[in-house]
C-alpha cells in the first residue's frame, strides 16, 4: 500500500519538475518545452490513475 502512494508521489514531483522546465524553456527553446509538455500531462494522468487504483484496492482489501 506504501508503495502505491509512494508511486504516486513521485508522478507528482515529475509533474511539477516538468512544468517547472516548461517555464524556464519556454521563451529559448520550444522544442523542449513542447517535450516537457508531453512529460507533465502523462505524470498528471499517471498520478489520477495509481490514486484511481490505490483506492481501488483500499476499499476492497479485507483488514
Amino acid at each position: 500500500m506504501k508503495r502505491l502512494l509512494v508511486s504516486e508521489i513521485i508522478y507528482w514531483i515529475i509533474a511539477l519538475m516538468s512544468i517547472f522546465q516548461i517555464i524556464q524553456n519556454w521563451n529559448f527553446n520550444k522544442q523542449k518545452a513542447y517535450i516537457f509538455i508531453f512529460f507533465a500531462v502523462v505524470s498528471v494522468f499517471m498520478a489520477f490513475f495509481r490514486r484511481y487504483f490505490r483506492n481501488k484496492y483500499s476499499k476492497n482489501k479485507p483488514d
